[in-house]
């Protein structure tokens, strides 16, 4: 991994980063296939990642507490499964008014602020994610494409 992709992920914004992927996708002349799919997968997840780092409220998969947003942890919620538990903890956390299903402390938990969901839901929902009941499966075939998309974002980085 790059250094300067570790500084983009501490300091940039959501626009920024997403413009970064996108010309490097262009300059490396990666299949349009794979074009169409890296920016608005990378968006869908900066869109909730971003809010929680602005706010001191990063967390893994495992919900464990992130300091710092980095192309690692970003990776992490790139598995479509993690995703998935993503959407559903912010969308509970947004009814509460405060960060749940995460081993951070309830103290800082409260800090939390609601995040606007309509970019994750509308990717995940395009993916036949279903946003109602999260112990819905969805199709394999949408976990393997996930991959293949994360593998991609992998190589520009």
């Amino acid at each position: 991994m790059k250094q300067e992709s570790y500084e983009l992920f501490k300091n940039a914004s959501l626009e920024e980063i997403v413009q970064i992927l996108d010309t490097e996708l262009k300059t490396r002349n990666e299949s349009p296939f794979w074009a169409d799919k890296v920016v608005p997968f990378s968006t869908a997840i900066l869109s909730v990642l971003i809010p929680l780092k602005e706010v001191g409220l990063l967390f893994t998969p495992e919900g464990e507490k992130v300091e710092i947003l980095t192309p690692e942890l970003f990776f992490m919620w790139n598995d479509f499964v993690s995703l998935k538990s993503l959407a559903f903890t912010v969308q509970k956390s947004n009814a509460a008014g405060e960060l749940l299903r995460t081993k951070i402390e309830p103290e800082l938990a409260k800090n939390y602020k609601s995040i606007d969901l309509s970019l994750l839901g509308a990717y995940l929902s395009r993916y036949t994610v279903n946003l109602e009941n999260e112990e819905l499966d969805f199709p394999i075939s949408n976990y393997n494409l996930h991959q293949g998309v994360s593998n991609v974002i992998k190589s520009l980085l």
